[in-house]
């Protein structure tokens, strides 16, 4: 084995570690990475890593993800930086998709098989609120901001479609991208040398599948097309993934009710990996009417659908981002996009909330488990499984 090859296998080896063991959200994500990749293994310099996950930051899509893909880019090129995207979602995918399995098992076969989720479906609007406040105080720091993320919970109430999240994405982007002048000066060249072909990959794969799917109403197609158009817009990460999925997937196409989504986003709050490895759950009940191969495929073909749009995109932007990075517009344009997203998901809370009866051990639970988060250093996992667990004592006691 040569040195590269040597090189190749322990940065796998690496990433299916932090797949196991990537409990906690984007922080102790990138606090793992630079702890193993950055400061032991030398992969890349600590200020590189920063650079990239500023860049996934700005990128639809899920951060953690293309920040494992960008980092194997820069040490392998695209082998490397797709091997490591696979190596990275296999496990929660899996994970995932097994929980699916157990759910629609346990409703088939069991009546009242869901009353060991009583505590944690609540609890996940629990988790979706610290989510909002954590994002609403990263992200929305000035007037306009806060008027756009306002409008936008507005919007995403009273009208939860997901053709309206696209629409309200674009609006806060170009409101806030007239404020330019605003965004420090960058000095150096500016001139942007482009190559397009995994723009023409992303934008190419949206299209085929959006026209295969119209013509032909398969629905395995159709799901892919869902999940891979959703990949392409969602920024903030997988918090804002929330809102877009259950106003699709429940909501407007009925193939979960809230009760399973909810479930399933509670336990995907407990499992290590990426947070978008939620969409391999509801790609698997989607395709539940076609037993156990459509649960599989259905799985597998959200994964791939959420995960490769930010993949391309982190492909083709990495090539220019440094002389990208310098035009005011594409900085001010953030904070509109930001903030859009920040009102998306507070709407998400109270659309999950409605479901539940808003009785006082609900509340209870909601509450509970917010500041738990907040003012405790409990894991989400230990957090979810105290639910669990409750959740089956009751059950068993009344």
């Amino acid at each position: 084995m040569s040195v590269r090859s040597a090189r190749y296998y322990f940065y796998l080896k690496d990433v299916l570690l932090l797949s196991l063991t990537a409990f906690g959200g984007p922080q102790v994500f990138l606090a793992m990475v630079l702890d193993t990749m950055v400061r032991k293994r030398g992969y890349i310099r600590e200020q590189e890593l920063w650079e990239l996950n500023a860049l996934c930051q700005i990128l639809p899509g899920p951060t953690s993800t293309q920040t494992i893909s960008a980092i194997g880019y820069r040490i392998g090129g695209p082998i490397l930086a797709y091997l490591s995207l696979f190596v990275w979602i296999l496990p929660a995918t899996l994970l995932m998709i097994s929980a699916a399995f157990l759910i629609d098992y346990l409703q088939e076969n069991t009546p009242g098989a869901l009353s060991f989720a009583k505590f944690i479906q609540p609890m996940a609007i629990g988790f979706i609120i610290y989510a909002a406040r954590q994002t609403i105080f990263k992200m929305v720091k000035t007037t306009e901001a806060s008027i756009l993320m306002m409008f936008s919970t507005f919007i995403s109430f009273f009208y939860n479609s997901p053709f309206i999240f696209p629409i309200l994405l674009l609006v806060g982007g170009v409101t806030t991208s007239l404020k330019y002048r605003n965004q420090p000066k960058e000095e150096g060249d500016k001139k942007l040398v482009i190559s397009w072909a995994n723009f023409y990959l992303w934008g190419g794969i949206l299209i085929f599948a959006a026209v295969l799917g119209a013509i032909t109403k398969n629905q395995s197609v159709l799901l892919f097309e869902n999940f891979y158009r959703n990949g392409s817009l969602i920024f903030g990460g997988g918090q804002v993934l929330v809102p877009y999925l259950f106003t699709e997937f429940v909501e407007f196409k009925k193939f979960l009710t809230s009760q399973e989504f909810l479930t399933g986003y509670a336990i995907s709050q407990g499992i290590p990996g990426p947070t978008f490895s939620i969409s391999s759950y509801v790609g698997a009940l989607s395709m539940r009417d076609y037993g156990v191969t459509g649960l599989l495929l259905g799985g597998f073909i959200a994964a791939a659908g959420i995960f490769l749009p930010g993949t391309f995109l982190i492909f083709f932007v990495i090539r220019f981002w440094d002389q990208l990075k310098k035009y005011r517009p594409v900085r001010a344009a953030l904070e509109g996009i930001n903030a859009v997203s920040c009102g998306m998901l507070i709407a998400a809370a109270y659309l999950l909330f409605e479901p539940l009866d808003a009785n006082a051990f609900n509340i209870l639970a909601i509450i509970g488990t917010y500041l738990l988060l907040q003012f405790t250093k409990l894991s989400s996992p230990l957090i979810i499984a105290v639910g669990v667990l409750a959740g089956i004592g009751y059950n068993w006691f009344f």
